[in-house]
């Protein structure tokens, strides 16, 4: 069946909303510990049961399932017991050391990255679950009419579990040594990001040919400014997610229109506008219920903010082009993400802003991070923190054109171009040694003809690169 356009920004719209979920679930150290605890006491239930049939004679055990008295079960089991609590703990204890590690070398915020890696919560859900499954087994050994009762067979599972544990143990030493080198942090931040990009694209969608769908967004914009009424932010704190799905259904109940003037990732405190709504008399009814569609947070999160993907990265490499650390092959490693990243955004992606109801009216206009902002957060701290550098320079510049080889909008190559020339001039004003000016120039010069190959009428359109415009969107920081 064919795709409207309002269903496919639901589509869109639901997606985020399960990721966002997904994210919080994943994003913590408890909830795989504790399904693999409820499974393993789910196993218990099952094994204890077979061992009650077993030791009222309804059957008999194969060879390969363990035999022995009460006291030497009880001796086995509390010796495991003791070591897997005791691997728990180093475990635990690792997993500190490197999330400190990656707190100091790496950056606060890439905390995120390490607590949900499904490496670490496996190893440690299921050491503390095997654990569990031993003490209730320990638990069970009691006297009986046939004499004691030993659980033959949850034992030998004990004792199973506890060789997959040794080998978990392996793997996990492993992995938190591969996990924490730099370049693999990199690549897994990358990752993320263009995961989030995939999720995230989607553009603004037409209304069909012909139909009454009412006023145009710069119209609906224009009416918001002049007369429409603000809705404050209920909480202080990083604006993580957006329910547009429910704010177009919130809008169209009230039939209004509501202008989003911050996007998430967006700080914001209490009090600060939240949203605009026209007509007025809308807004005490919208104001009680946006608290619901909306959430606000400590931290910023990928599920809606792709820019928060590049800044994880641009903290990376500026962390290593500071003194302290002067790590220049870090940062080149973050350049050449960068750049990949920035190539997945080059075709189509368009973020969504404006969102319609089911009579393809439009409801919801939000502000969203475009593609020229992206470029700039990729590019400008790290030139900015390079100066003096050539190898970065000449990096960049190589980044820029990997990029601008599969851009086809000129206003798209343009801003790439701007990068470039910013890029020369640091280059000029702090390089002092000719020859290693010479190697930036003879990149810029690639750039150049590269961004004059296509989609420019003339070469000294390109050779004339016009500086880099001024700002004038209050939100361009952003």
């Amino acid at each position: 069946m064919p795709v409207t356009p309002f269903s496919t920004a639901r589509q869109n719209t639901s997606f985020s909303g399960s990721s966002w979920r997904r994210e919080r679930l994943r994003t913590n150290l408890w909830l795989v510990p504790a399904v693999e605890a409820l499974l393993f006491a789910l196993l218990f239930a099952g094994t204890i049961t077979l061992d009650r049939f077993a030791y009222d004679g309804r059957f008999s055990f194969a060879d390969w399932v363990l035999s022995g008295t009460a006291d030497g079960a009880r001796q086995i089991l509390t010796t495991i017991a003791a070591a897997l609590i005791t691997v728990v703990g180093l475990v635990f204890s690792i997993t500190i050391v490197a999330l400190t590690l990656a707190s100091t070398q790496f950056g606060p915020r890439m905390l995120r990255t390490f607590i949900r890696d499904r490496g670490t919560q496996l190893t440690l859900g299921t050491f503390v679950a095997t654990f569990f499954y031993t003490v209730l087994v320990l638990a069970a050994i009691s006297p009986g009419p046939h004499g004691d009762f030993v659980p033959h067979l949850s034992i030998t599972v004990t004792l199973a579990s506890t060789l997959v544990d040794l080998g978990l143990l392996i793997y996990f030493i492993h992995h938190i040594a591969t996990m924490i080198q730099l370049p693999q942090v990199i690549a897994v931040i990358a990752d993320d990001l263009a995961r989030a990009i995939e999720a995230q694209s989607g553009a603004d969608q037409e209304p069909p040919t012909g139909a009454d769908c009412g006023p145009t967004a710069v119209d609906l914009l224009r009416t918001v400014d002049e007369s429409g009424t603000v809705i404050p932010t209920p909480a202080t704190g990083y604006l993580q997610f957006l329910k547009h799905n429910e704010l177009v259904r919130l809008a169209e109940a009230a039939d209004a229109v509501l202008h989003l003037p911050y996007r998430p990732g967006h700080f914001l405190v209490q009090g600060q506008p939240l949203a605009v709504v026209w007509p007025p008399t809308a807004a005490p009814r919208l104001a009680a219920q946006l608290a619901r569609v909306q959430v606000t947070g400590p931290y910023r999160t990928l599920t809606q903010d792709v820019s928060f993907g590049f800044d994880q990265l641009v903290e990376i490499a500026i962390r290593a082009l500071s003194p302290a650390v002067n790590d220049t092959f870090t940062a080149l490693t973050c350049i050449d993400w960068l750049s990949d990243c920035l190539c997945r955004i080059t075709h189509g992606w368009h973020p969504q802003r404006v969102h319609r109801d089911r009579a393809d009216r439009i409801r919801v206009i939000a502000y969203q991070a475009d593609y020229d902002r992206l470029v700039q957060r990729a590019f400008e701290k790290i030139r900015q923190c390079s100066a003096g550098m050539p190898a970065v320079m000449i990096r960049q510049l190589d980044a820029l054109c990997r990029v601008m080889e599969q851009t086809a909008i000129p206003r798209r190559r343009q801003v790439l171009m701007d990068q470039g020339t910013m890029i020369w001039h640091c280059c000029e004003a702090s390089v002092p040694e000719p020859a290693d000016r010479e190697d930036v120039l003879r990149r810029y010069e690639a750039l150049l003809a590269r961004h004059r190959s296509e989609h420019f009428s003339s070469p000294e359109h390109a050779l004339n690169a016009r500086p880099p415009s001024s700002r004038t969107d209050p939100m361009a920081y952003w």
